[in-house]
């Protein structure tokens, strides 16, 4: 999954896509064109930063930003987006758009949220956080964070039985870097296999992460060797789907994987 960030504001790439205070499509257009060329599998949209500390934008501005730019990815390059959204009137249109995936990083908690979600349809990303961007750094507080994602993950579950939403089209995401001390987060990927009692896919999402400028005091855009590290890692302990900057890079690092693996066979040169 590449991240393409239709924000000013994101932690890593934010105001990438913006002519002045404008979103430039063509812009976005060729990067997500070059994540398709580079192996992603699906272009994951937002239009509301997360990082730590960001505060919700407001519902129109959030359409602006992330309609016309899936609107164009879809009728131009044909791709698989998600969207990575919190708020239902997005998940609706977005759909209508023709977003084939809602990514929301705070789990269908939204007023209304549940219900747009199962209008739509398409399958969900629930990835577990405490509090909100601009207050999880100090919602740290819980003292086994297994146990507090699968009391999370259990109730959650249930609200979308309840809403409609079939469990075939549910992903979990045990949402790195959000409301997670770097103790936390390192526990969490050390166990990450016990999430795969829920049956359902993973997605992991620890590209250029604070934590790993908390490990090895690196930029942001220092950060792909580690991300690279904790994607390898995150494989190796289960996770089905990986939330990525570098596109190319990850690529190469799963293709590496892959031919290691069990009845790969080399093709004839």
């Amino acid at each position: 999954m590449g991240v393409l960030n239709a924000t000013p504001d994101s932690f890593s790439d934010g105001g990438s896509y913006f002519s002045g205070h404008h979103l430039n499509v063509d812009l976005v257009l060729q990067r997500a064109r070059q994540m398709l060329s580079e192996g992603a599998a699906i272009i994951d949209v937002g239009g509301e930063s997360t990082r730590p500390g960001a505060t919700p934008v407001p519902e129109a501005q959030e359409l602006d930003r992330v309609i016309p730019v899936i609107e164009a990815i879809c009728r131009e390059l044909g791709a698989l987006v998600s969207v990575d959204t919190s708020t239902p009137v997005v998940m609706r249109e977005a759909a209508a758009a023709g977003a084939g995936l809602i990514n929301d990083v705070r789990a269908l908690r939204r007023d209304g949220a549940l219900q747009a979600a199962a209008l739509t349809g398409l399958p969900v990303c629930l990835m577990h956080m405490r509090g909100e961007p601009d207050t999880m750094a100090e919602a740290q507080t819980y003292p086994d964070v297994m146990q507090e994602l699968h009391s999370f993950f259990a109730q959650r579950l249930q609200a979308c039985h309840a809403a409609g939403i079939a469990r075939h089209k549910i992903i979990l995401d045990p949402g790195f870097g959000f409301g997670k001390s770097l103790a936390q987060n390192i526990t969490l990927l050390r166990n990450l296999s016990q999430l795969q009692r829920y049956q359902l896919p993973l997605l992991v999402g620890l590209s250029r992460k604070s934590l790993l400028g908390k490990l090895l005091g690196r930029d942001v855009k220092q950060r792909l060797p580690g991300s690279l590290a904790l994607a390898h890692e995150s494989i190796l302990r289960g996770a089905n789907v990986l939330r990525v900057h570098d596109v190319a890079a990850t690529s190469d690092m799963i293709n590496v994987h892959l031919a290691l693996q069990d009845g790969w066979v080399a093709a004839e040169s």
